[in-house]
């Protein structure tokens, strides 16, 4: 299983959108693995989840419980793939808000990357049916968190994410504190502050079709605190608080 890459999908009243995704997946990457955390989701994503599981083995479930956030779900699938020895994990929403033919952009892009990060605004704003009140508070929480932080992406609360194994080993998981939105600020900026090499690529985001949005005022001021919270982190610096090693350069082929 070394090297393969799992797509990490939590789930929260999806039962109608896990399998358009992980066809969707699989048309795209059909080498990968998906990992869906279900919080013992009440409409039966759970039933759905384990039926799909049993018909493809590219198709992985874990039960978290009761209801524990965005975050958790990632944290415990991030840590059930490092188990298991996969390369690269992304972050997915299972909406079809991330359109999984971007999958192949950024495992080419993770080639040079330790994270890469889809941008739906840098070179252009490519966000479909959102309302123009939430579109200019998501551009407007990423102008105020490079601000604050340095932080220098252009769309730092973004969802779909694609990190190498070596930055999840590094940026330590149980020490990620922040559980709704605000996780995807908290992963990126200590990958920063630790060094790893950030790259960008540019995705058309839909807002989703079926079911519901799960953002709340708490998740919204969580969110804006962290931001604070991870400057002074950093000491208020604008730049990483290391470097990393730069790669050994290749060795000339041998003459014949």
């Amino acid at each position: 299983m070394n090297g393969k890459t799992l797509l990490i999908i939590p789930t929260y009243d999806e039962k109608d959108n896990v399998g358009p995704i992980a066809a969707a997946v699989f048309a795209a990457a059909p080498e990968a693995d998906v990992l869906f955390v279900d919080d013992d989701s009440p409409d039966g994503t759970g039933a759905v989840l384990d039926g799909m599981a049993a018909r493809d083995p590219r198709v992985h479930v874990l039960h978290h419980g009761a209801k524990a956030g965005l975050g958790r779900a990632y944290v415990a699938g991030f840590k059930w793939g490092l188990e298991r020895g996969y390369a690269h994990f992304f972050e997915m929403d299972a909406d079809g808000s991330h359109d999984p033919k971007e999958i192949p952009a950024f495992l080419k892009a993770a080639e040079n990357a330790d994270l890469v990060l889809g941008t739906r605004y840098k070179g252009g704003i490519r966000v479909i049916d959102w309302p123009l009140n939430r579109l200019l508070l998501s551009m407007g929480a990423g102008v105020f968190v490079r601000l604050v932080t340095g932080l220098p992406v252009s769309d730092p609360t973004g969802g779909y994410k694609c990190y190498s194994a070596e930055v999840l080993r590094a940026i330590d998981l149980d020490k990620i504190v922040s559980n709704g939105y605000s996780f995807q600020m908290e992963t990126t900026f200590t990958a920063w502050t630790k060094g790893f090499r950030i790259a960008e690529v540019p995705i058309v985001f839909l807002d989703r079709r079926v079911g519901y949005s799960k953002l709340s005022l708490g998740i919204a001021r969580e969110a804006f605190c962290m931001v604070f919270r991870l400057a002074w982190r950093n000491r208020f610096r604008r730049r990483p608080r290391f470097a990393r090693p730069a790669a050994p350069a290749a060795s000339p082929a041998n003459g014949g």
